[in-house]
């Protein structure tokens, strides 16, 4: 099996970065304004990125302020998320947060994987420009 592997350092306490991955507000700034979400293991939140590309993850973990943990159920344009899970581990050290960030369970390297490690990069942008700076860039904002 193959995965993603990303890094960032975020200048803001660990509680802060929870916080933008598990709420409604924070994923509508950092990854698409049109979602779903609710922070409970095992619900089902879904993130939608046009009219036929929705991607539905399973939380499966939340430690506060420590780990937040998906698994894809479901997705209409990239079925090649379906059985992945997403992970972000969250270490602070003194006020500034380092997000080790894991999309794990790919089958191979493909075409997509190689498309959304790019933007797992941009959506760890976006959380870094989120919480600090208060803006991130969602989906329906991006340019790059």
């Amino acid at each position: 099996m193959e995965s993603i592997e990303q890094l960032q350092k975020i200048n803001t306490p660990a509680h802060q970065v929870y916080l933008a991955l598990t709420t409604k507000e924070g994923l509508s700034e950092v990854w698409t304004k049109d979602l779903k979400v609710e922070a409970v293991v095992g619900k089902v939140n879904e993130f939608r990125f046009g009219p036929n590309d929705t991607a539905k993850m399973k939380v499966i973990e939340l430690v506060p302020d420590k780990r937040v943990s998906w698994e894809c159920v479901d997705a209409d344009a990239d079925l090649e998320w379906i059985g992945t899970t997403i992970t972000f581990e969250l270490t602070e050290s003194n006020g500034t947060t380092k997000v080790d960030f894991s999309h794990a369970q790919w089958k191979e390297i493909t075409s997509c994987y190689k498309f959304c490690n790019y933007n797992w990069a941009m959506f760890l942008l976006s959380l870094k420009q989120y919480c600090e700076l208060g803006k991130g860039t969602p989906y329906q904002e991006r340019t790059l």
